[in-house]
C-alpha cells in the first residue's frame, strides 16, 4: 500500500501508529524492516496500524487514516508479523490515492497521546512510525500537527521509500531548526527523517537502527521536562535498543 500508518509504543503498552505510503514494487523495504524492528520490540503483543492515501471498500471515497484490517474499533494486529500479514491482505483490496496527506494520522495518534499527557502521570510513550514513497502533501498542516505533537508523549519517524524529492522533509525533521508555526514554537524535537535510498549499501540492519536512533533521547527529554526520572514510569515494553 502506498501509504500506511504504524501505532507502537514504546514507553509502556504498544499503542502507537505507523504509517506508510508503497506500492506493491516498493513493498520490499517495509517487511524486511519491520521484520528487523520486531526483534527488537519482542514482548509487544499488539500494534495499531492504519493506511492512508488510498480509496477503500465499500465506497472507495479516498481515506486518510483508515484501519488496515478493516476493523476500525480494533485496529490491532497481532506483532509484527500480524502488521505485514494485515498489510498483503488489504493492498489487494484498496486503490492507491494522493494526495499524501500526512496531518491526519499524526493527528489520529496525537489524540490518545494527549489524553495520556492529561493524567499528570504519562506512562505511555508513542511512536508513529510513517513508510512514504511520496512527498508530502499537507506540509504546512504537518507542521502544526508535529508542533502540537512536541508537547505530547510522543515521537515520529519518517521513512522515505523512493527517489521521490523529500526535501521538506528537513523542515520537520528540525534540521533547520526548531519548528515553528502559526501553532507556536516545537517544545522538542520529536521527528526523524531517514531515506531508505541512503542505505541500498549498508542492509536493513543498519537501517533499522537509524530509524531507532533517536527514540530514546527523545523518550529521555519527554520525561525529564516533567521531572519524571527515567525508570520510574511502569513499562510493559522495553525501550528499543
Amino acid at each position: 500500500m502506498s501509504r500506511t500508518a504504524r501505532p507502537s509504543s514504546v514507553s509502556s503498552i504498544p499503542r502507537s501508529p505507523f504509517s506508510s505510503r508503497m506500492s506493491e514494487k516498493s513493498a520490499f523495504p517495509m517487511p524486511t524492516m519491520m521484520m528487523e524492528r520486531g526483534r527488537r520490540e519482542a514482548r509487544t503483543t499488539a500494534s495499531q496500524a492504519f493506511g492512508f492515501g488510498a480509496r477503500t471498500p465499500p465506497d472507495f471515497e479516498v481515506s486518510h487514516d483508515f484501519a488496515i484490517n478493516f476493523d476500525p474499533e480494533n485496529p490491532e494486529c497481532e506483532k509484527i508479523l500480524g502488521v505485514i500479514e494485515a498489510y498483503k491482505r488489504c493492498l489487494p483490496q484498496i486503490e492507491l490515492y494522493g494526495p499524501t496527506n500526512v496531518a491526519p494520522i499524526i493527528n489520529k495518534v496525537a489524540g490518545p497521546a494527549a489524553e495520556e499527557e492529561k493524567s499528570g502521570m504519562p506512562t505511555k510513550y508513542r511512536v508513529l512510525l510513517i513508510l512514504t514513497d511520496g512527498v508530502v502533501s499537507d506540509m504546512p498542516e504537518a507542521c502544526d500537527a508535529v508542533v502540537r505533537a512536541s508537547r505530547l508523549p510522543l515521537s515520529i519517524i519518517i521513512v522515505g521509500i523512493g527517489n521521490a524529492d523529500f526535501s521538506d522533509m528537513r523542515e520537520l525533521n528540525g534540521d533547520r531548526g526548531m519548528l515553528e508555526t502559526e501553532e507556536g514554537r516545537a517544545v522538542r524535537d520529536i521527528v526523524q527523517f531517514v531515506p531508505v535510498r541512503e542505505f541500498k549499501k549498508a542492509g536493513p540492519n543498519a537501517l533499522a537502527k537509524t530509524v531507532l536512533a533517536e527514540v530514546p533521547k527523545q523518550v529521555v527529554e519527554y520525561y525529564g521536562s516533567k521531572g519524571i526520572p527515567p525508570g520510574t514510569q511502569k513499562s510493559s515494553s522495553p525501550l528499543p535498543q
